[in-house]
């Protein structure tokens, strides 16, 4: 089973077996209906689409009234809900894909890892890679046999916005923030009317994961890009905005042969919601 990432010719070549279920993580977070709308135009044959922010995501607030983000975790069970009526089992092999590098397809590819299956991996390039080797799109909304597939242990983890806290006090972990580096400086009130960023935290933008090609880096060049910003995967926290690029960073670890880093899902959002948070600013 591939666990991280798929090329775009392995992908082809099983794209007719039947336990294998693609799904177009298209989406845009200035145009919330783009990615339904480019999965309508054209998508690999087959693929189902998983809409960012209702399939792949939760409540906004919680049953507290808390506000949890712009893209908290979705309910598990109806995560699992979600996933069998898409056909996935115990046995198949989950492909996410998207066209941005794998920034949308890498949450799907961690929320399926966070219901304790194994066998999912992100298209490496994308639908770029697809297209550049010729192969098909379809129009066709497929219809899938109803999957059974199991709640198991979480094979990751999550910490809260009052572990990050209490963090910055004890120095334990370090957390590493996806988001553009001028957006970590609080310098781009356009996305992030409150700037900034949690207090101790480290810059490692999730496009720094790809080549030119917007294929990912090999394991070694990644492992000596994540080397300088903590010793311990494990007493790493991965952010970002809202958590959904963080997850990048958390593939991208997990091809470099570093896993155990948490994730944060609140992220920015959350984090800056409530004022009595500590912010930093700058570089």
């Amino acid at each position: 089973m591939n666990t991280t990432l798929i090329s775009a010719s392995e992908l082809a070549a099983r794209i007719d077996d039947p336990k294998v279920i693609v799904v177009d993580c298209r989406h845009d977070l200035m145009n919330l209906e783009a990615g339904r709308e480019a999965y309508a135009a054209g998508h690999i044959p087959g693929a189902v689409f998983g809409d960012m922010e209702h399939a792949l995501s939760g409540a906004k607030r919680g049953a507290d009234g808390q506000f949890r983000g712009r893209h908290p975790l979705p309910e598990r069970a109806a995560l699992i809900e979600t996933l069998r009526s898409w056909g996935v089992g115990n046995d198949t092999q989950v492909v996410a894909y998207d066209a941005h590098g794998g920034m949308y397809a890498a949450r799907l590819w961690w929320l399926l890892r966070w219901v304790g299956h194994p066998a999912v991996a992100v298209l490496d390039g994308g639908m770029p890679a697809w297209q550049a080797l010729g192969l098909p799109l379809s129009a066709d909304t497929p219809v899938k046999a109803r999957g059974s597939l199991a709640e198991r242990e979480p094979l990751v983890r999550t910490v809260t916005a009052g572990e990050v806290l209490a963090n910055i006090g004890t120095g334990e972990r370090q957390v590493v923030d996806a988001r553009a580096p001028d957006r970590f400086r609080g310098e781009n009130e356009t996305i992030d009317p409150v700037g900034g960023h949690i207090p101790g935290a480290k810059n490692r933008f999730f496009k720094d994961n790809l080549q030119a090609d917007g294929r990912f880096k090999d394991a070694a060049q990644l492992k000596a890009d994540f080397a300088p910003l903590f010793a311990d995967p494990a007493k790493a926290v991965m952010q970002c905005g809202s958590g959904v690029t963080a997850c990048h960073n958390l593939l991208a670890l997990e091809v470099a042969g570093m896993p155990g880093a948490a994730l944060y899902p609140g992220s920015w959002s959350e984090w800056c919601a409530d004022p009595a948070r500590p912010v930093a600013t700058g570089a």
